[in-house]
């Protein structure tokens, strides 16, 4: 007897926490943070308090109530031992984007964790660049003792450990020393940092757990993203995030091809809600080409910093245009972490933005000193239609240093989903207004007194399938039973198939 729990993301956009169980044990699908629950109550300047370690959490049902956690992270004021225990043998990462990592550091550290090679290093590199707390600590984490109070916690300074981590690929020394170095502070002294299993997963020594494993390779708006199939009683195949309209579009199909015999098919349902329209990163290309080829003054495309995909459309554009793409240090640093992989060095044609700071961190200083050619931005000042700016909203402050007269700027990101997050849009539409820029890729329109949001189509593919995608990855596996996660309408689910299991959160099914 096989049984299906989502703890989360059952009728969410993230947050993904599937737990498969089978004679009493079982995995745990994902272990996401959900940013939605966590908007209702915090947004940048008002945080759960790490000092609590999962006190907030608990109280405010961000994580499952069960009995799963680090007991380090629990403060002598929050009982949880009346919750629920799980046996969980490992917890099955499908990609690093933190709807779906984001909780994991919360965890028992004995827990292992299996995921690409590329997924541990873009996971571990984004930490490394962030400023640490309890529930980010994936790759590694740092041992806790009682604060000012017993009903406080602080961290141990330089007491870091990696967790059990398991590839589902071979690797090389060189990812395999990264991933065993500390590079938030000074290098782990005291020897406690563990090697991690070389490897894969059909290995029966190295599997954990009870179910046989196999990884997939998927397309997706960030490299190593992964697809499972698990099988013991029956056969399940998990999707995670996926598309079929990207550069990797065939490593998807084949997925679904070799997900024919799965009874259960867990998966996506990012865009059920969403019109179907047709969209790809070759038309993504095209469009901001136009733009930039009859651009005055300074560029700056604005997409995600872990859209590798995107990254190298801009670089191809500026190699044709003849401009140099700038980006920023924590960019390169995943950059760098990626070449600890696949050792292929995607920085050598690129400049990183020297950004006004009083210090640099640690993992900067260290490890992209002498690596890198950094740009100032006077030098920028100076020649401002020869760069493409890669920024977000969060560095486009960096422009009263450069004070460009006028310029292009491209959003080439995901569509607002929040309301919070059509705030920050108007931030930066203010800011590009102020240094008299051309807005491609969104507008601010006002309806009924209320400013809002408006993308125009043709300067973003979506890192997740379409209806029609969806319709034709379900038709193909042709499964028992279709569980649908990570969407905001589950019953578009139901309304194309008769087989469709809607589960609530928490609610367990026995198949």
């Amino acid at each position: 007897m096989t049984s299906i729990t989502i703890y989360d993301g059952a009728n969410t956009i993230g947050g993904t926490k599937i737990f498969i169980e089978e004679k009493g044990k079982g995995i745990f699908l994902d272990f996401g943070m959900n940013f939605k629950k966590y908007g209702q109550y915090f947004q940048e300047f008002l945080k759960d308090r790490p000092s609590r370690g999962i006190y907030d959490l608990i109280q405010l049902d961000l994580i499952p109530k069960l009995n799963i956690y680090r007991k380090s992270l629990i403060t002598p004021d929050l009982d949880i031992s009346s919750f629920p225990t799980l046996n969980i043998e490992a917890v099955l990462l499908s990609h690093a984007h933190m709807d779906h990592y984001g909780n994991i550091g919360l965890l028992n550290t004995e827990i292992p964790i299996i995921a690409s090679p590329t997924a541990f290093a873009l996971v571990k590199g984004m930490i490394d660049s962030s400023r640490l707390s309890p529930q980010l600590e994936v790759a590694f984490f740092c041992k806790k003792t009682k604060g000012l109070s017993d009903k406080t916690i602080k961290a141990i300074r330089g007491a870091y450990q990696t967790r059990k981590l398991i590839s589902t690929q071979k690797y090389s020394d060189t990812f395999e020393s990264f991933m065993t170095t500390n590079l938030k502070n000074a290098p782990n002294k005291d020897g406690t940092l563990k090697m991690l299993e070389n490897s894969g997963l059909s290995d029966l020594t190295t599997n954990p757990t009870q179910f046989e494993i196999k990884p997939f390779s998927v397309d997706h708006s960030i490299f190593g993203a992964t697809g499972y199939l698990l099988s013991s009683d029956i056969t399940i195949a998990y999707t995670g995030d996926f598309r079929l309209h990207g550069k990797n579009a065939n490593k998807s199909k084949k997925f679904i091809n070799n997900a024919k015999d799965a009874s259960v098919l867990i998966i996506e349902g990012t865009r059920a809600t969403r019109e179907d329209v047709e969209e790809s990163e070759e038309e993504v290309y095209e469009n901001c080409l136009r733009v930039i080829d009859e651009a005055k003054g300074i560029v700056v495309a604005d997409f995600s910093a872990r859209n590798f995909e995107r990254l190298e459309i801009f670089k191809k554009i500026a190699t044709k245009v003849g401009k140099n793409i700038v980006i920023p240090a924590k960019q390169a640093y995943l950059l760098k972490s990626l070449e600890q992989v696949d050792k292929i060095d995607r920085t050598s044609d690129i400049l990183i933005y020297s950004e006004y700071k009083s210090s640099k961190q640690y993992w900067e200083e260290n490890f992209l000193k002498n690596k890198l050619l950094y740009i100032d931005p006077t030098d920028i000042s100076k020649s401002p239609d020869k760069y493409i700016l890669c920024f977000s909203l969060y560095e486009i402050k960096h422009l009263l240093d450069i004070k460009p007269q006028n310029g292009t700027y491209i959003y080439s990101s995901s569509e607002a989903f929040q309301e919070e997050s059509e705030f920050d849009f108007i931030r930066l539409n203010n800011w590009l207004k102020h240094f008299d820029f051309n807005v491609n890729g969104f507008e601010i329109l006002n309806e009924n007194g209320r400013l809002k949001p408006d993308i125009t189509k043709g300067f973003h593919a979506s890192g997740h399938a379409s209806k029609s995608d969806l319709l034709w990855a379900i038709e193909t596996i042709d499964p028992e039973y279709i569980i649908p996660v990570h969407t905001e309408n589950p019953k578009w689910f139901r309304e194309s198939f008769d087989n469709v299991i809607l589960l609530k959160q928490g609610e367990k099914i026995k198949l």
